[in-house]
């Protein structure tokens, strides 16, 4: 019997905490037809919210990194209010959304990125979230990659090329 673990992999591209120069870990999605970005953020007072943009790059180490163009957002800016659960589809603006800045809310923002959206003609198969730089807030970022093609991806490293 197969587990939906033998389907997905989950990979921490960052560990809570404010940023300030952060560079998440990027992940290899070439076995794999997409991939779920999860930021979850929690603020204290005077938070300033975070740019968030998508990267591609040939290389887990960003070689040749380029912009990764995305048109919306799934996000909740209040998840411990009542239906803290429900995601609103949201367009964003120029391939960047920005983060909460309300104090002392916590908030969750999920990007849907199918494989084919990379630039595959170019080799293009890593993908990353940037964020800039924060204050009195604690973000992390989880990937979610979907739909592997071989079975199954527990032992498989995605951070490595």
């Amino acid at each position: 019997m197969e587990n939906l673990v033998d389907y997905i992999k989950f990979v921490t591209g960052l560990a809570a905490v404010v940023p300030s120069s952060s560079a998440p870990d990027a992940v290899s999605l070439k076995n794999y037809d997409g991939v779920l970005a999860i930021i979850t953020q929690k603020n204290s007072t005077s938070a300033t919210g975070s740019a968030i943009t998508l990267k591609q790059a040939t290389t887990v180490a960003g070689g040749s990194e380029k912009a990764l163009g995305f048109d919306f957002v799934y996000l909740n800016i209040d998840t411990a209010a009542a239906g803290g659960d429900v995601l609103v589809k949201t367009a964003v603006v120029s391939d960047t959304f920005t983060t909460t800045s309300v104090d002392s809310k916590d908030s969750k923002y999920i990007v849907d990125i199918n494989t084919s959206s990379l630039d595959a003609d170019g080799d293009f198969d890593i993908f990353s979230v940037d964020i800039a730089d924060g204050a009195a807030n604690t973000v992390n970022i989880e990937y979610v990659l979907y739909n592997a093609r071989y079975k199954p991806v527990i032992a498989d490293s995605v951070i490595t090329d």
